[in-house]
């Protein structure tokens, strides 16, 4: 399905092989970064090896055209007020080209990638990675949780232990549904619950329990929303 492999090449070049340092540069130097332009050479890239089919490079090409053009206007017209907002934009334009190419191209045989169920099932995982994460620091930035040093419960983390933390349990949980083993996600509600809030009770810190719930239950509802969608 050409839908399911452009997305899968688009999660893997927007979000796993754009590093944070690409991500700067480029709204710091715009269309003068280089890496805005290595960035849309990947994504052209990736679509080309995912199609696998000489006969379609030129989908490869109109996905590198207009990744360009979309990112670039992103650029342009971005500020720190609509960040967030532009965020949004550019991941629905991008799905709304795939969605149009793939709506007027036609079907075809491709060597190790031809099961269409193992590609749905990998394009949910890889989204529940980094895109999951970066989805919901994008839609919890408008809240601030409370600085440590001003909470009253002093622990150190590992470094970037929660983002890590969130990547495994929303493919745990994407796991239980897809083998059909729904009591396995109220296991780990129930583990993140007493593990987490009861550090969060004694902190005393509302304003940082209702931010870390938000984010939990984000988390949770993205991983089984895109289990109830793939089933």
């Amino acid at each position: 399905m050409i839908f399911t492999k452009l997305i899968l090449a688009h999660l893997l070049g927007d979000f796993i092989l754009q590093p944070n340092s690409w991500v700067a540069d480029k709204e710091r130097r715009k269309l003068k970064s280089p890496y805005l332009y290595l960035h849309v050479l990947i994504h052209t890239v990736l679509s080309f090896v995912f199609l696998w089919n000489t006969d379609l490079w030129w989908i490869s090409l109109l996905i590198g055209i207009t990744h360009f053009i979309i990112d670039a206007s992103k650029l342009m017209f971005q500020t720190l007020k609509n960040k967030k907002r532009w965020f949004f934009i550019d991941q629905l334009l991008h799905i709304l080209v795939i969605a149009g190419i793939s709506f007027y191209s036609k079907e075809f045989s491709f060597g190790f990638l031809n099961t269409q169920e193992f590609l749905k099932i990998l394009m949910a995982a890889l989204f529940l990675t980094t895109p999951a994460s970066i989805f919901i620091k994008i839609l919890l930035s408008s809240w601030t949780p409370v600085p440590e040093t001003q909470s009253s419960l002093q622990t150190e983390s590992l470094s970037s232990a929660g983002k890590y933390i969130g990547i495994l349990e929303r493919l745990l949980v994407f796991t239980f549904i897809m083998v059909n083993h729904w009591e396995g996600v109220g296991f780990m509600v129930a583990a993140k619950s007493v593990f987490r809030f009861s550090d969060l009770a004694q902190a005393k810190q509302r304003k940082l329990t209702e931010y870390v719930l938000i984010g939990t239950l984000l988390s949770f509802g993205m991983a089984v929303l895109t289990g109830i969608l793939i089933k």
